[in-house]
């Protein structure tokens, strides 16, 4: 089984430095959902995980995460695509929990989950939370440019050996390539 692993937020759909608080602001970026599915269609097992503290900061609750997802499930549907599974840890940064990343709970409930080993996993994030949340189950992180990918590039810590994309359709147009060789 191949699989690859997601952050949500600026990988697959807009960002926002306020929150995604509803499916009305869960806005996908462009080219992404037809990542997904070609991904998909490739054979891929594709899996999220995502940090989600607007929970824990009362600004939505999971139902309304669920519908967030739920639309996701179903825009992927319409082009052939699917999510395998949804990781998310509704807890603060305060609240010391083992799966808000860069702690690697998320990606050890995935490792269990798909029963395999994180190697050659690859991890594709926005921030040096994602890379390090990958480095810490010996996962490849990924660094793409959307979201927040700028500022972390700015900040220019954590990158060594990472290999660095513009957005989703671009990893995934490499990655494909790659297997295709």
């Amino acid at each position: 089984m191949k699989l690859i692993i997601l952050d949500r937020d600026g990988v697959i759909n807009e960002d926002s430095d306020n929150y995604i608080k509803s499916p009305e602001e869960f806005i996908p970026l462009p080219g992404s959902l037809e990542a997904i599915a070609r991904l998909h269609r490739a054979g891929y097992a594709i899996a999220v995980a995502t940090n989600q503290s607007g929970i824990a900061r009362g600004y939505f609750d999971i139902d309304t995460l669920n519908r967030m997802h739920e639309k996701l499930s179903q825009l992927l549907l319409a082009l052939g695509g699917n999510i395998d599974g949804f990781f998310y840890c509704p807890h603060g940064p305060e609240d010391g929990c083992e799966c808000r990343k860069p702690k690697p709970g998320l990606l050890l409930d995935i490792k269990v989950r798909f029963n395999t080993i994180m190697q050659d996993v690859p991890f594709v994030g926005d921030s040096l939370s994602d890379l390090n949340a990958a480095r810490a189950v010996g996962a490849k992180p990924v660094l793409l440019k959307s979201g927040k990918g700028e500022r972390t590039l700015a900040k220019g810590e954590g990158l060594d050996g990472v290999p660095v994309y513009d957005d989703l359709s671009a990893f995934v147009e490499a990655l494909l390539k790659q297997d295709q060789q």
